[in-house]
């Protein structure tokens, strides 16, 4: 099934099981492409993204993929802390970079053997080396593994979003990110990529048009 026809599918799905889910989609613009090839440089990536902006990330990005060339784990784990700070990334962050290198290379982690695991499995696996957390993990699931059914309930965009959505009081937290989309199932991945479209499209562009008034 190719992507279109899948999202199809989907969209049909969870609008026929929440309303609110076929209003979001009546409001927002074309889902964009979210898929990535899997491996070691786009997981890099995405621990590179963790709780700063994309225009930050892209900026870091591009000075630490010009310094790491090629970009594998034995060439990153030839750079010390030091040196990869001096790319913009945290400390921490400089951490988890050599430690995803470091698993690799010994072994402790197969990247190319995550396509045959169970999503509890390789969200066990990703979970097991520093650094990666379940955002983390979900997000390369998502996009570098194309799973469906993978739900990043921690992530505040997507907590706003469906808070709005719902018309809640509050943001909902992970424990009632998880309850709100357990009906959504098998098709919670879609789901969460309507819910940062709307977020972009809707709840973000009445500050957007402020700011340019």
């Amino acid at each position: 099934m190719t992507e279109e026809a899948e999202l199809s599918v989907a969209f049909e799905f969870l609008g026929d099981r929440d309303p609110d889910f076929r209003h979001a989609l009546s409001l927002i613009q074309p889902l964009p492409s979210r898929t990535r090839p899997a491996g070691f440089e786009p997981l890099a990536k995405i621990i590179v993204e963790q709780q700063v902006s994309l225009a930050s990330a892209e900026a870091i990005w591009r000075r630490l993929t010009d310094a790491v060339t090629p970009f594998t784990p034995s060439q990153m784990i030839e750079f010390s802390e030091v040196e990869l700070r001096s790319f913009g990334l945290s400390r921490q962050k400089a951490r988890y970079c050599r430690a995803l290198a470091e698993d690799i290379l010994d072994g402790r982690l197969t990247l190319n053997g995550l396509h045959n695991l169970d999503d509890d499995d390789v969200l066990h696996q990703l979970t097991q080396v520093k650094g990666i957390g379940r955002w983390t993990a979900e997000i390369y699931m998502m996009a570098c593994l194309g799973r469906t059914d993978i739900w990043p309930a921690g992530d505040v965009a997507l907590q706003t979003a469906f808070g709005h959505l719902k018309k809640l009081p509050t943001r909902p937290d992970i424990a009632q990110m998880d309850v709100l989309a357990e009906p959504l199932r098998p098709y919670r991945t879609i789901a969460a990529r309507i819910l940062w479209r709307y977020y972009a499209d809707v709840v973000q562009a009445p500050t957007r048009k402020n700011i340019s008034g």
